[in-house]
């Protein structure tokens, strides 16, 4: 029996398998939850997956948000029966050949992965990633679209163009800027040095122009920035609320990074992590990979989302359109931006993207 009226609540959690258990469902019903984040081990089929987020929106009213890191590349959760997203770094190298050539192929491309998503019942890609390629970081690497600020924005902007095209929204990442950095925040708390005016002139540039654009969502760092705030971004009021709110006025989601990271760690264990991420301005927070986290976190955790927040996560649901592939792959508009997309990153030897 789905639940009346239960409103959408500050947590997104991940679940254990293909389909759901009874664990994931108590976790689910949890007046906290408010998303749902799907991993590579939750799809084993397009059929599969149809079932499983058609089960997870009839779960609750109104219906839980269902995202996954669906960037392209090496991040790219679900393969077989998609097309294969070329890593962004191949549509900055477009860019090089020719801006507009470029813009046209991120635009494509944005069209093809969100329409793909959510004819599967997929409600949001956490994409694009906005961090700028400083030639340091190889949790970043071919994430980034290019070194170039102004090339990472127009970029970017233009996948989400194509997200919007189909109907759905963006999260920007990782604000205000991971690449910098070698550090991998998944494993230890990076530290950047640099000040803020530095920060500002080059990695800000691509979430100003996203955000004046229409950016859904943004996603903190795990890195501390000594020279502006000794705490990391997604825990720093400075950073989210004086700078992304106030400055850049932005006025979509922010979603922390998940919680479970080690950089996240310096906040202390996970009831702490999350009250430091919404203190800081968070309006969800993730908390994946570790289900005693989560049951302690729904266990002790008091918090209730403010009525911005609920009003800015209701806007992040997409179109879903679960069981619809047959009539995506007859739509040609969806066709033409195959045709386009096909030979994206094609080196001598190499199959055509969506083979």
């Amino acid at each position: 029996m789905t639940p009346g009226n239960l409103p959408l609540g500050p947590l997104m959690l991940d679940i254990a398998g293909t389909e759901l258990a009874a664990d994931d469902r108590r976790r689910l019903a949890h007046p906290l939850t408010g998303g749902v984040i799907l991993f590579a081990r939750n799809y084993s089929s397009p059929e599969q997956l149809v079932r499983l987020t058609a089960e997870i929106h009839a779960l609750r009213h109104p219906p839980l948000i269902i995202a996954v890191d669906q960037e392209g590349g090496r991040v790219q959760r679900f393969r077989e029966g998609f097309t294969a997203i070329p890593p962004m770094r191949e549509l900055g190298r477009a860019w090089d050949v020719g801006p507009q050539h470029g813009r046209q192929l991120a635009s494509e491309t944005g069209f093809v992965l969100a329409s793909e998503l959510q004819a599967h019942g997929v409600d949001l890609s956490l994409a694009p990633v906005l961090d700028i390629d400083h030639g340091a970081s190889s949790i970043i690497g071919d994430r980034a679209f290019h070194s170039d600020p102004r090339a990472v924005a127009e970029l970017a902007r233009a996948l989400v163009q194509g997200f919007k095209m189909a109907g759905m929204s963006s999260v920007g990442k990782h604000f205000p800027g991971h690449g910098y950095v070698r550090g991998d925040s998944h494993l230890e708390v990076p530290v950047d040095e640099r000040a803020y005016e530095q920060i500002d002139t080059a990695d800000l540039a691509p979430f100003r122009r996203l955000i004046d654009s229409g950016l859904g969502g943004v996603m903190p760092a795990h890195v501390i920035y000594p020279k502006v705030d000794d705490r990391p971004a997604g825990f720093s009021p400075v950073w989210l609320k004086q700078v992304l709110r106030g400055r850049l006025g932005f006025g979509g989601v922010i979603f922390s990074d998940d919680l479970s990271m080690e950089g996240a760690s310096v906040a202390g264990g996970v009831v702490e992590r999350a009250e430091a991420a919404f203190a800081a301005g968070c309006d969800m927070a993730l908390v994946c990979n570790n289900p005693a986290s989560v049951d302690e976190l729904l266990g002790k955790l008091t918090f209730a989302a403010p009525a911005v927040s609920l009003a800015r996560l209701a806007r992040m649901h997409g179109r879903p359109r679960a069981g619809s592939m047959v009539k995506l792959r007859e739509d040609a508009r969806y066709s033409r931006a195959l045709r386009t997309i096909a030979g994206i990153g094609q080196r001598d030897g190499e199959l055509p993207l969506n083979s």
